[in-house]
């Protein structure tokens, strides 16, 4: 997180991405008390209420990270003087499943912090069934890039960027 706030507030780069485990990564993260893998546990039933618990703390200890980043983004002030870092960026903090258990791509979470491209933050969205290629699309807009007319498989894109962010 520091190399990150730090490369951005030195002007290094506009883009940075942080990733701790990859998708079927088996951190076992006994910091916060949980020994099992993180995958196996995401591939546990709902009912699987131990489980579930677990997967939580997992979740909220990420939730953790993104708060400590955003945080940092906030308290540091923008080369130039306009603002934080944090009024200049967009978080984009996501999984690539909806569940793990059944590889579900319905009900990706994605949460946005941050006023850097224009969005309204400080609310919860729910798309129903609308396909996350258009939010994509509509971060590459939000960046400048408007001649884009899909992200990824076209089928997922037909209607364009998605609407109602701002």
């Amino acid at each position: 997180i520091e190399l990150v706030v730090a490369s951005l507030a030195a002007d290094f780069t506009r883009i940075a991405s942080l990733q701790y485990t990859n998708s079927v990564g088996q951190p076992h993260m006994k910091w916060i008390g949980v020994e099992e893998g993180q995958h196996d546990l995401s591939h546990e039933p709902n009912s699987n209420e131990t489980a579930q618990e677990k997967l939580t703390k997992i979740n909220a200890w990420y939730a953790g990270e993104v708060a400590h980043l955003a945080r940092r983004l906030a308290e540091t002030p923008e080369p130039g003087g306009q603002g934080s870092l944090l009024d200049h960026t967009t978080i984009l903090w996501t999984n690539e499943l909806g569940e793990g258990n059944s590889h579900s791509l319905d009900d990706i979470p994605l949460v946005m912090v941050g006023n850097g491209l224009g969005f309204t933050m400080g609310r919860a969205l729910d798309f129903k069934g609308v396909p996350h290629n258009r939010l994509h699309l509509a971060l590459a807009h939000a960046m400048g890039h408007t001649g884009l007319v899909r992200f990824g498989n076209p089928d997922y894109c037909g209607d364009g960027p998605l609407t109602g962010l701002t």
